[in-house]
């Protein structure tokens, strides 16, 4: 099979087409051949030995793919070759075929197609798990999300305005401002243009967010873990910034506010049916138009380095997905 292969960590270029075996399933694994591939932040970290884990030279990155399940594991009992499937991993999605989990694999609907489906369970499984599973957030309550025009934030944004709170979303360039208001941001606060602490004391009129989402870390923690409302649930998703913050231990005790990590892939791993089962919700809500998932771009795969700079730049809106057969 034919894939893209990072030769080793570091700049963009290391990665360039190649040949691979093709693969088989393991007893509780399915082989899918991969129709379109999602590029996130995540795969620009650990193409550059940026991120928590290091995959064993070459490897193939990508989390995220969908397409059409090609064989199954003697132990596979919810799907079948020929079924429109997405799926993931921590690798090995930008490839002609992609070896998952049983549990890391789910049915698409027929209103969802192959591009849409391998944008969902990355992004959207770790805002549902950081807002519904570990925050609880209610209808009414003010959330921000920084970072809130990327894909993991975008979708928190989506999946906020569908649960009912008020959405601040912030974002680094005011271009950026039309696009997390379409996805149901209420108000929008731009860095570099304005002043964080003085627009979020304005717009809750003192009290703070109720449920912080942050994916950028640095000033833009250290900021928000001084705007936490009481009773408040500040979760670190991410470190876009390349800073990771440390939080004063009195500022949680003079709000009796929460510090929640919200680590989605771990998750996954340690409970498979319960994030099996909010991969199958998350895809019933999209094929019923209560959730949109935003595809800004959808290449051809010949192009990745192209979309490997549009996330590493902050060009990005949502998620760009990769056409692996068109």
């Amino acid at each position: 099979m034919k894939a893209i292969l990072c030769t080793a960590f570091g700049a963009n270029d290391n990665l360039r087409f190649g040949e691979l075996p093709d693969l088989a399933p393991g007893p509780r694994e399915v082989v899918v051949d991969v129709h379109a591939a999602a590029v996130g932040f995540m795969d620009l970290l650990m193409a550059q030995g940026k991120y928590q884990m290091q995959p064993p030279l070459p490897y193939v990155p990508g989390t995220d793919a969908a397409g059409v399940v090609r064989a199954v594991g003697p132990q596979v009992t919810r799907f079948r070759a020929g079924d429109r499937v997405a799926c993931g991993g921590w690798y090995g999605a930008w490839a002609e075929q992609m070896r998952a989990a049983e549990d890391a694999t789910v049915l698409l609907p027929a209103e969802v197609g192959f591009a849409t489906a391998a944008a969902i369970r990355y992004a959207y499984g770790t805002a549902r798990y950081a807002l519904v599973t570990m925050a609880a957030l209610q209808p009414g309550e003010v959330l921000f999300v920084s970072g809130a025009a990327g894909g993991v934030g975008l979708a928190a944004v989506d999946l906020g305005r569908h649960l009912g709170a008020r959405v601040i979303a912030g974002v680094g360039s005011r271009a950026k401002a039309g696009t997390v208001r379409e996805y149901g941001a209420t108000d929008v606060i731009v860095y570099g243009e304005e002043d964080l602490r003085d627009r979020i004391r304005a717009l809750t009129e003192g009290r703070g967010v109720d449920v912080c989402l942050d994916n950028v870390g640095g000033r833009i923690f250290d900021t928000m873990s001084r705007q936490m409302n009481w009773n408040g649930r500040l979760l670190p998703i991410g470190f876009t910034s390349g800073e990771i913050p440390a939080l004063p231990a009195n500022l949680p005790l003079l709000k009796n506010y929460a510090l929640v990590g919200a680590f989605w892939g771990a998750w996954t791993q340690r409970f498979p049916h319960e994030s099996a089962a909010a991969d199958a919700t998350l895809m019933r809500m999209v094929a019923a138009g209560e959730l949109r998932p935003c595809i800004s771009r959808v290449l051809p795969w010949e192009d990745h380095v192209q979309a490997i700079a549009a996330i590493a730049t902050r060009e990005a809106r949502g998620r760009i997905v990769l056409s692996v057969r068109p």
